[in-house]
């Protein structure tokens, strides 16, 4: 076990008072020598059911100075995630682990181990910074947080895996994964100049959401000659165009779920996302490519909402649109308390000093990057109703930041201890033309622009805000 500037590897046993139960939690911290502790202390987490991010996430702590902890929820084992515990029997929640999941595991770890930093490096009275970082799970309790991609809509987010594949039966129409493939490369091709800069990324999806029709790329060829892959078991060589029909089923998904009414349920992936959801499986007993029911989804509606002890749906005969709405409202009900995480009066976070740094992938195809653009509009209408727009965005901007992009510790470490303000962030370009040249990332509600490809601008865009701004009239009840 090592790292830069790292004296031990500690585990702790420790217990977590419940309302039901002792649960017995397993903590394993990093700990900084001395001379590169910088009186912080990192909690991590992992996505998903994972409660943490193992061991390699916690270098991270350790490069800025601060004691970086993981717990195992007590689930058992660090490699042990939620759905592997969450059922005592059929029919039966484990409430224990639910909660620890929820927020207790985590916000163990950091009482325990800011207590624990102060001991050891002998810091009396002095304050611990305690931070979060963690990517789609966690960061329920902190004052500073860097969420990633944060999935606080459970209820809406994970039987949100399924619409693609109600599309597809609804459309009965199961499109090779190649067809979709082609799809997102063809919008990638025509939105990727959309900001200004031609560099192979999506930077401005709301533009390509106003502009690009899916309609072009039907005729365009895919294939080649490549086998394709269909949930394991192999199909033959493919070649093709896109077909009206896989058109329909590309821009039906991307127009997100709405019940029979028309009303909207949830958000869909931005243009230049993958169509991952939407993945079928050839059968060569029929000779064609067939539904394979996304696993991501198919668990949360039999383990979480059916409460059976089984990881995927059989069949979604008889699931339509509304069907799944339902499911949304229902698993909003059930875990609004630990999971669903959408309260949107920060009052108090933000009175104690809390700093919120939240960056979201523009082409995230797992958790839709309008869920973030939306908590964040949610928290500045409840929080400041009565200011003009530009008002409240900067009003916000002292101490919740939302950038459609990776970012990283250092900059909040930046933020709280030394109070450094900042309107965008570095970036790098990975790959294309521009590879390893820097890139200028604007805090929302900002665009980024690039002037005659070079000089980049800060916009404001109502037209593009607008592609990030919903309502969920499929619910009676406001869904922040």
């Amino acid at each position: 076990m090592k790292a830069s500037g790292l004296i031990a590897g500690v585990s702790a046993t420790t217990v977590a008072a419940t309302s039901l139960a002792d649960v017995y939690t397993t903590s394993h911290y990093w700990l900084p020598s001395p001379t590169n502790f910088q009186k912080r202390f990192l909690a991590t987490g992992s996505m998903a059911y994972a409660i943490n991010g193992g061991t390699g996430s916690l270098p991270g702590g350790v490069m800025y100075g601060a004691v970086a902890g993981i717990t195992d929820g007590g689930f058992g084992a660090f490699d042990n995630s939620l759905d592997t515990v969450f059922l005592l029997a059929n029919g039966t929640i484990n409430y224990e682990a639910l909660y620890m999941m929820g927020y207790r595991g985590i916000g163990g770890i950091t009482m325990i181990g800011k207590e624990f930093a102060k001991g050891f490096y002998d810091m009396g009275d002095d304050k611990v910074y305690a931070y979060y970082q963690g990517c789609s799970e966690g960061g329920r309790v902190y004052d500073d947080i860097i969420p990633g991609a944060p999935a606080i809509r459970y209820g809406q987010e994970q039987a949100n895996h399924l619409y693609s594949n109600v599309v597809e039966k609804t459309l009965d129409y199961y499109p090779p994964s190649c067809e979709l493939e082609r799809i997102a490369n063809a919008t990638i091709s025509a939105c990727d100049p959309l900001d200004g800069k031609k560099d192979g990324v999506v930077a401005r999806t709301d533009i390509c959401k106003l502009y690009f029709n899916v309609n072009s790329t039907i005729g365009l060829g895919f294939g080649k000659g490549k086998r394709q892959m269909g949930m394991g078991s192999s199909a033959p060589a493919i070649n093709g165009t896109v077909s009206a029909k896989g058109a329909v089923v590309a821009q039906t998904i991307m127009d997100s779920l709405h019940n029979s009414k028309g009303r909207r349920a949830y958000i869909s992936y931005q243009p230049s996302s993958s169509f991952s959801d939407a993945e079928t499986s050839y059968s060569s007993v029929t000779d064609s490519y067939e539904l394979s029911i996304a696993s991501t989804g198919g668990e949360w509606i039999t383990r979480f909402l059916e409460l059976r002890e089984t990881d995927n749906l059989s069949t979604l005969d008889n699931v339509a649109y509304d069907s799944l709405r339902d499911w949304m409202e229902l698993g909003w009900k059930r875990y609004e308390d630990v999971l669903q995480t959408t309260w949107a009066d920060l009052s108090k976070f933000q009175s104690a000093g809390g700093k919120i740094l939240t960056f979201h992938g523009e082409s995230d195809q797992s958790i839709p990057t309008g869920s973030s653009a939306h908590f964040y509009e949610s928290v500045r209408d409840i929080m400041y109703p009565n200011m003009k727009y530009n008002e409240s965005t900067t009003s916000m901007g002292d101490w919740y930041s939302l950038f459609l992009v990776p970012t990283n510790l250092a900059v909040m470490i930046n933020w709280v201890e030394n109070g450094v303000t900042f309107q965008t962030l570095n970036a790098t370009h990975l790959a294309g033309e521009y590879e390893g040249q820097n890139a200028q990332l604007c805090a929302w509600p900002l665009r980024s622009y690039w002037a005659d490809g070079e000089r980049m601008e800060r916009v404001y865009d109502q037209a593009s805000i607008n592609t990030w701004k919903y309502d969920f009239g499929a619910y009676d009840m406001p869904l922040y």
